[in-house]
This record gives C-alpha cells, sequence and structure tokens, in this order.
C-alpha cells in the first residue's frame, strides 16, 4: 500500500531559464556561423537542457507499508531510525560542511528543504539519507505512519537500549541518542 508520492520535477522557473540559456547562447553561437551549423547549436543546446531537467525530474519518492523509495535506492522500514524534516538552513549543511560522503543523497538544485533519514542497525555503507523534497514535514509523517502501521514502531535506539539495559550496560543506555528536533550524522552516529 502506498502511503506517499512525490515526483521531483523541475519547477517551471527552471524551463524558463534553460530556454532563455538556450536562446543567449545559441544566438552568439548563430552570429559567428552559418544557418546550418547555428540551428544545429540550438538544436543540441535544447536538447541537453531538456535532457538534463527530465532526468533531474524523474526521481520520484514513495513510501510503502514497508519501504521507503527514494530515487533508484529502496530501504525497508525497520531498517529507518531516526527521521527529521529539515528547514532550508539544515539541508543545506547536511549537503555541504556537515555532510558524510558515505551517505546516501537525493537532492536537487531547486529543493531547498529535505527529510533526514537515519539508516539504523549494523553499520552499512550508508549512514543516512538525505532525501530533497517540497514537503518534508509531510514526508518525514508518512514515513513515521507507515513504520507504525507496519508495526515498526520502535526504533532502533529504543531496542538497542532495551537489549543493553538488558545486559546491564547502563552506559549504553545513557549514549543511546533520542529523538533530538535536529540529526546528527556523525561519522559515530551509526556506529554500534
Amino acid at each position: 500500500m502506498r502511503v506517499y508520492r512525490e515526483r521531483l520535477g523541475a519547477p517551471a522557473t527552471w524551463w524558463l531559464v534553460a530556454a532563455g540559456f538556450v536562446l543567449l547562447f545559441g544566438t552568439t553561437l548563430l552570429a559567428g556561423l552559418s544557418i546550418t551549423t547555428g540551428v544545429a547549436a540550438y538544436a543540441a543546446l535544447a536538447a541537453l537542457c531538456t535532457t538534463t531537467l527530465l532526468v533531474w525530474g524523474h526521481a520520484t519518492i514513495e513510501v510503502t507499508d514497508a519501504e521507503l523509495h527514494a530515487g533508484s535506492q529502496r530501504i525497508p522500514l525497520e531498517r529507518i531510525g531516526q527521521v527529521t524534516a529539515l528547514n532550508a538552513a539544515q539541508a543545506r549543511e547536511l549537503r555541504g560542511p556537515r555532510a558524510d560522503p558515505a551517505a546516501y543523497l537525493l537532492i536537487r538544485p531547486y529543493l531547498t528543504e529535505a527529510v533526514y533519514v537515519e539508516v539504523a542497525g549494523k553499520p552499512t555503507g550508508r549512514p543516512y539519507w538525505l532525501v530533497g523534497t517540497r514537503h518534508p514535514a509531510e514526508l518525514a509523517a508518512a514515513i513515521e505512519r507507515a513504520r507504525l502501521h507496519g508495526g515498526h514502531g520502535t526504533s532502533w535506539h529504543d531496542v538497542a537500549a532495551d537489549h543493553a539495559a538488558a545486559a546491564g550496560d547502563h552506559a549504553a543506555t545513557a549514549a543511546a541518542p533520542g529523538p533530538a528536533g535536529e540529526p546528527s550524522p556523525g561519522k559515530d552516529s551509526n556506529a554500534w
């Protein structure tokens, strides 16, 4: 069952900017070239811009009752830890200075907000996902609803804390991160 779906299509303003680029740059090339070469330059520039915008806009985000699909990647809901909707400033930090090179990023230059999705459990190649979206609060809520509906309401941090408490390791329980308002995607956030 699908809970949420969003296509990351380029907005109309980006199509207008691309058309302006094709006209401006194509006209510059046309001024010094033959008519045939100029028309070929217009066609090549238009094809390049159109292809770029269509490829960027082809990506979709989908939350089902079992998985989160973001672009070409999928993750089962039981592997998802903390989920946080990020505003433009927080998303910019995770795309830039605080980014982990191993993280999966599905971002687009025209999407300023994002959702942070922690990959929980044993260390994997991807400590977190950063998924650009037009509706971060709705996407984060959809992931949480799907987790609760699918029986995955207990986070991996809670499971780890329960196991540590059962083993008598109270230090690990105190060190387990809670649902903070801002993500902490440092290198140690996924090390168990």
